[in-house]
């Protein structure tokens, strides 16, 4: 049976890439799952059988596709003691006290949200350990860091560990781990023992928070980042018993190790996973390199040193290690996506990608490019490389260390993503959620006018001359991230013949106001899995395409 869906805005430009000014049409028809007409309601043949349905001139749009979370992690941050908006090394240990005290029988005390420049200096155990005699574990926002008190050090038994590869377990004078943990030491040391000690049922509890709000977001599909072993079998253990209302695509983690061999396992280990996953709606895209750390933690790789030292940050992968590991999965069919947020990781990531034999049919991808040089920003689109980027993470209100941290002039680099835009790369926008909020509207606000939506009241914009158009910034959070993950055969655009994938938005078209968007319903294969009327989501379960 046909559903008709009339007196709508439908955002379906009419000629690629997309422009003001040719973006709506007025109707849309799907059967059977798939959309069959987009464009004028008078061009419609009506079946006497068909369900219309009048959405009252809201938008319609694709449904968005995130290109880049975390989704187990996603939905565990919402049950830790959230300190995004501390300031200070006070308000932290009031939050943390808070919480300890009205949560007497949980046996440690996750924390989530914490910025670097929260903290004067490096951050100790002792800061924590008159809190509660629990053990204390603060992860930092962008999740590249973990700050411990002793009980947590303790029970760790990070005293005693060598550093990780890739990674630091800070240490005092007298060699004994002092609180702060980074990069390989937080993926390959804190998150195994912290899956160890979270039951499964927790994590299935908190994988299904995190799907309904995806869904009640306007998201019909993502890219999941950086997977191992034990969100992989939460997320099959949640399939077994529901049906996800939204595709998904996996990006296998091949944590740095000198050993190659063990670096060839991860990536055997995706190669293997992608021949029994081969449904495109739950499957294995590729594997995923930390190239460097994060600009906050001075863990970025850049060609230039940070302020203060004599000595430029080098990238997590030697050279010749990253190109084996690529070429090894280049050659089975595997997408590469490489974390690479300074600028001598940029160059490093695409100098060995363009040593490939057939890039472009690839499309592989990097990850976040936060700041990079002229020059490797327009090598992004000659090579057919894809630019993944978080614009939620561009908000100025958290980029005040910078400066400070790299220079005012270097700052001037920072986010270009009209640059990659220009130079003719593909854009696929996602928000690294848990690192920042899973919110698309925020995302595309970020992405368009470039001010804050943690401060929305603040007129200060991070280089507006990066901006996007809010359509160029869509095509990017729906299309964009189609085409990543080679799903734009079938879904990411609002035409005949594609996937019923779509959201209905109460909004007024324009950058200024996307922060007043409201999601109503997301559509997915032609059933609606949610309905903001409803007060909650409708089960992914039941029903079928019409």
């Amino acid at each position: 049976m046909a559903m008709i869906f009339k007196n709508a805005r439908i955002f379906s430009p009419s000629h690629s890439p997309a422009t003001e000014g040719n973006d709506f049409a007025e109707c849309m028809v799907i059967k059977k799952g798939q959309i069959v007409h987009v464009g004028s309601l008078d061009a419609v043949d009506v079946p006497e059988d068909a369900t219309i349905v009048d959405l009252q001139n809201k938008i319609v749009m694709p449904g968005f596709i995130d290109g880049h979370v975390h989704i187990l992690q996603y939905g565990l941050s919402l049950r830790k003691v959230d300190l995004i908006k501390c300031t200070s090394l006070e308000q932290i240990r009031e939050l943390v006290k808070s919480y300890a005290d009205t949560h007497p029988s949980v046996p440690r005390i996750l924390c989530r949200g914490w910025i670097q420049s929260m903290v004067d200096g490096e951050p100790l155990a002792i800061m924590l350990d008159d809190i509660d005699p629990r053990p204390i574990y603060i992860e930092a926002a962008d999740l590249h860091s973990t700050w411990c008190s002793t009980a947590a050090l303790d029970e760790m038994q990070a005293h005693t560990t060598p550093d990780p590869p890739g990674g630091t377990i800070h240490r005092d004078k007298n060699g004994r781990a002092s609180g702060l943990l980074s990069e390989g030491a937080v993926m390959n040391f804190v998150w195994p023992f912290l899956e160890r000690a979270t039951s499964k049922e927790h994590k299935l509890s908190a994988l299904r928070t995190a799907i309904r709000t995806y869904s009640a977001a306007g998201y019909t599909g993502i890219v999941d980042m950086a997977m191992s072993e034990d969100p992989w079998e939460i997320l099959n253990l949640y399939r077994r018993d529901n049906k996800i209302p939204f595709h998904i695509a996996v990006h296998w983690l091949v944590p740095f190790s000198y050993n190659q061999e063990d670096n060839f396992k991860y990536v055997d280990r995706a190669i293997e996973l992608r021949r029994q996953f081969p449904n495109p709606d739950f499957h294995i895209a590729g594997i995923k390199l930390m190239c460097d750390g994060v600009v906050d933690g001075c863990t970025a790789a850049l060609r230039q040193p940070y302020g203060g030292n004599l000595d430029p940050i080098e990238p997590i992968w030697p050279s010749n290690l990253m190109s084996s590991v690529i070429q090894r999965a280049d050659t089975a069919n595997l997408q590469v996506a490489i974390h690479a947020i300074g600028d001598q990781a940029v160059h490093q990531s695409i100098s060995i990608l363009s040593t490939l034999p057939i890039l472009k049919q690839r499309r592989h991808r990097i990850e976040h490019l936060e700041l990079t040089s002229p020059a490797d920003a327009k090598r992004l689109g000659e090579l057919g490389i894809t630019a993944s980027v978080q614009p939620v993470h561009s908000d100025p209100a958290h980029f005040k260390a910078w400066p400070n941290l790299i220079g005012k002039d270097r700052c001037k680099r920072a986010f270009a993503y009209k640059d990659f835009l220009d130079g003719g790369a593909i854009i696929a926008i996602g928000t690294d959620a848990p690192t920042a909020p899973h919110f698309p509207f925020e995302n595309l606000y970020s992405a368009t006018t470039r001010r804050s939506v943690v401060d929305p009241g603040s007129t200060e914009t991070l280089n507006p001359e990066f901006g996007l158009e809010l359509v160029q910034a869509v095509a990017g959070a729906t299309e964009g991230a189609a085409y990543a993950r080679f799903a734009d055969g079938w879904t990411g655009r609002l035409e005949e013949g594609l996937s019923a994938d779509f959201v209905v938005v109460d909004m007024q078209w324009g950058a200024g106001k996307l922060l007043e968007a409201k999601v109503c319903q997301t559509w997915y294969r032609g059933v609606k899995v949610f309905d903001v009327d409803d007060d909650v989501e409708v089960d992914a379960n039941e029903g079928s395409g019409s």
